[in-house]
């Protein structure tokens, strides 16, 4: 049986994948808000978690599966490939590989492959939907080491970028000094950042309303790289007015074969915040 693992950060949910010879697990962060912690499954609402961190007047923050939790849900196939959120902004690569570690030393008849997507949201929902159709094509498993450099060969071709208009969590978290804060939300001023190919994030423009923040983001795609032919992922946290927006925009600029909306999960909820949109291509 071939085995994807990822954790929480691609923001698929279990029931939403399918498949008669692949099957999918999500192993998920947690989330610290005050004295409350919410995990990241298929059964956190997403609501709650933003309403908990609108009201709490602290930081808050997150933690990475244990290399245990990985090692389990290794388990559940012959042949693993696990995708991680960037190893820049969580430990939860590093756990990963430490988990996959110890299931070969326990399991060295298994084969498991763990690869850092280097971003969050599309850019690993993207690897496991190439991952299935690959894995679909050799039930066997006879071509794993093959799957997995392309694999690797995919995720070196994404790209991320997001924007965001709620600076509330930057500022509990220390990451923003307040005064700047409400006066880019005064403003009306969106940051416009990207994920770097190292997996750490740049703040690369900044617009003023919504409208302008769709075309910077369409710009900064097409000068990233070639996008013909792409399929885009947008993740919004409660904002899918804006995601269709920039959804129609995208479409009109560039030639890309598709693009697909879903909403936010807890960690990129956390990261995002509310009407935050993170683009995947």
């Amino acid at each position: 049986m071939w085995n994807i693992v990822s954790d929480s950060s691609c923001d698929l949910r279990t029931d939403e994948f399918s498949s008669d010879c692949v099957r999918f697990e999500s192993v998920p962060l947690r989330i610290r808000v005050g004295e409350r912690e919410f995990l990241d499954n298929d059964g956190l609402r997403t609501a709650d978690l933003i309403h908990a961190m609108r009201e709490e007047k602290g930081p808050s923050s997150t933690a990475c599966p244990s290399p245990a939790a990985y090692a389990r849900a290794f388990e559940k196939g012959t042949h693993t490939v696990c995708f991680t959120i960037s190893g820049n902004l969580s430990g939860s690569y590093n756990a990963a590989v430490s988990g996959r570690n110890l299931f070969l030393e326990e399991h060295p008849d298994r084969k498991v492959c763990v690869i850092n997507s280097k971003s969050t949201a599309g850019v690993p929902f993207l690897l496991i939907r190439r991952a299935k159709e690959r894995m679909e094509a050799d039930p066997e498993g006879e071509h794993f080491e093959e799957i997995c450099d392309e694999l690797r060969t995919y995720q070196a071709s994404l790209r991320t970028c997001f924007t965001l208009e709620n600076f509330d969590n930057l500022i509990k978290n220390g990451r923003m000094r307040p005064l700047v804060g409400t006066l880019l939300h005064t403003l009306g001023i969106h940051v416009v950042a990207i994920g770097t190919t190292q997996g750490s994030i740049q703040v690369v423009s900044k617009a003023r309303g919504e409208a302008k923040t769709h075309k910077v983001m369409a710009d900064i795609m097409s000068a990233s790289k070639d996008c013909t032919g792409a399929s885009v992922m947008i993740h919004h946290c409660e904002n899918l007015a804006g995601a269709v927006k920039l959804k129609e925009v995208i479409l009109k600029e560039l030639p890309v074969k598709s693009v697909e909306i879903i909403p936010c999960r807890g960690l990129n909820s956390f990261y995002a915040m509310e009407k935050g949109l993170i683009v995947g291509y």
